[in-house]
């Protein structure tokens, strides 16, 4: 099978899993080996294309042209491996971790968590793959539309409000601002095919091209940049492993993924940084990510708390698309490490409710004594978003405060300084309480243990990521460098 037919196959496969899941939903045991599997096997067929997009090659499949020149196009390179492997590696870790959680916490409708969960990733490797702006608008549509079930998957009334805001959110800054910048770019330039260098440059004037750069922010709503960051802790009543689907593998991946293309492929970091409306479009990014800190801290929900910490973090890597090339290398960067060590985070809340029934920070006292595991991932989790060695949040903060430094954007290198403070601030907190606060006697009574073995495996797993991405994280850096060159 040539390379260019793995990437409609790699989309294939989670449908087929999907159909698979409902037809097995009977059986658990054969449901969840269906997805465990799968997974795995979509895993292993992105090791063939990223050996080639390492060794220089784009492989490329138009299979439909809806209008006169504008395609449906796969093209895989640099960038889109990248938010494809995270993708794909982390699909059976969640899976792993979706099996403890959805049986420990009894979730009910399991057979359709895992069905729409497998074409979440589908669509999510879609996003990856697209190879001009129409194809990624079109599956950015669909991850929204693919992930609403997921978020109302509890079916009270707070999780239908929640789907409400979801979907009136993403799809109404889709259509008001990204369509609309859509069908501008294809005005100016005469074509929507991602190019280095851009496509854009020459077109307009700078005033018009700042204005279409905003329409491109604000329409991507699942870079929940604010005031469109409020589907996002929405979302939260979805269970854990939609969480962390949510947060670390697809939507807000997608949302801040989108606009590190444009920035790269349609604008061109150079470009952007000509145009007079970037410095002040920074600042709203930076303003984005020093409120969402100072709202976390007023949370004592756990998920709550670590949604807005999301809202902060993707700011950094909006931050990047906005400050030229070594930008974009540290927001590509950031992708990775916020992957994992926010999945971590969120992997930790589910086990801490599973185990211990217990969902507020301020009920955490004495239980990392009881949960270590846990809490020590917790810990690693916290201190790679933190951004101290040796764990793997570092790399990316190093570039995109080096991206600062280059521009000559002193401000925004003390927003990232701020931001990390505020990181301290409002998530070690959780971990040391846990460690060393006096505990609740009726919780020792209670018997309250770890989480389920899958559970403490999957978390396992995504902590020690996090150190190893401080130790090794050539891979992801060269990936990062091709995109930028």
């Amino acid at each position: 099978m040539s390379v260019e037919m793995l990437m409609p196959l790699i989309i294939v496969l989670p449908v087929v899993a999907a159909v698979l899941i409902r037809l097995t939903g009977n059986n658990p045991n054969l449901r969840e080996t269906v997805t465990v599997v799968t997974s795995i096997l979509l895993l292993l067929l992105l090791i063939p294309l990223a050996l080639e997009v390492m060794g220089g090659g784009r492989p490329t499949l138009t299979f439909a042209e809806p209008f006169p020149g504008i395609t449906l196009t796969f093209t895989l390179e640099p960038l889109g491996m990248i938010f494809a492997l995270i993708a794909g590696f982390l699909w059976p870790v969640t899976s792993l971790y979706a099996i403890g959680y959805m049986r420990g916490h009894h979730e009910e409708n399991q057979t359709r968590f895992y069905m729409f969960f497998a074409l979440a990733i589908a669509v999510t490797q879609g996003v990856a793959f697209s190879g001009n702006l129409f194809t990624l608008f079109v599956f950015y549509e669909l991850l929204t539309l693919s992930t609403f079930s997921l978020v109302t998957h509890a079916g009270t009334d707070a999780a239908r409000k929640a789907g409400r805001v979801y979907l009136g959110i993403l799809i109404g800054t889709s259509i008001a601002f990204l369509l609309l910048a859509l069908i501008w770019t294809w005005y100016l330039a005469g074509t929507l095919d991602f190019a280095v260098g851009g496509i854009l440059d020459g077109t307009a004037s700078p005033v018009l091209l700042s204005v279409l750069l905003v329409l491109f922010f604000f329409g991507v709503g699942k870079a929940a940049l604010m005031p469109f960051h409020r589907w996002l802790p929405n979302a939260m009543v979805a269970p854990t492993p939609v969480s962390a689907l949510l947060h670390a593998v697809a939507v807000v991946k997608a949302g801040v993924f989108t606009l590190l293309k444009v920035s790269l492929y349609i604008f061109s970091p150079d470009l952007i940084l000509e145009l007079p409306i970037t410095e002040w479009l920074s600042y709203l990014v930076a303003a984005s990510i020093l409120l969402a800190s100072l709202v976390a801290m007023t949370k004592d929900n756990l998920k709550a708390r670590l949604a807005y910490s999301t809202i902060s973090q993707l700011g950094y890597i909006t931050l990047g698309a906005l400050l030229g090339v070594t930008g974009v290398l540290g927001g590509a960067m950031h992708i990775v490490m916020h992957a994992f060590g926010k999945i971590t985070l969120f992997f930790g809340a589910g086990a801490i409710l599973v185990a211990a029934h217990k969902s507020e920070i301020s009920q955490l006292d004495g239980l990392g004594r009881r949960m270590p595991i846990t809490f020590a991932a917790f810990t690693l989790g916290v201190l790679s978003i933190i951004g101290l060695p040796p764990l793997g949040g570092m790399w990316s903060k190093w570039y995109l405060a080096q991206a600062t430094l280059e521009t000559e954007q002193l401000i925004l290198l003390g927003t990232l300084l701020l931001s990390s403070l505020f990181n301290i601030v409002y998530l070690l907190p959780i971990p040391l309480r846990a460690f060393f606060a006096k505990g609740d006697d009726a919780d020792a009574e209670g018997g309250i243990k770890e989480a389920p073995l899958f559970c403490r495996i999957a978390i396992i797993i995504t902590s020690l990521m996090c150190v190893v991405l401080f130790f090794f994280p050539q891979f992801w850096y060269e990936l990062a460098s091709m995109a930028v060159r």
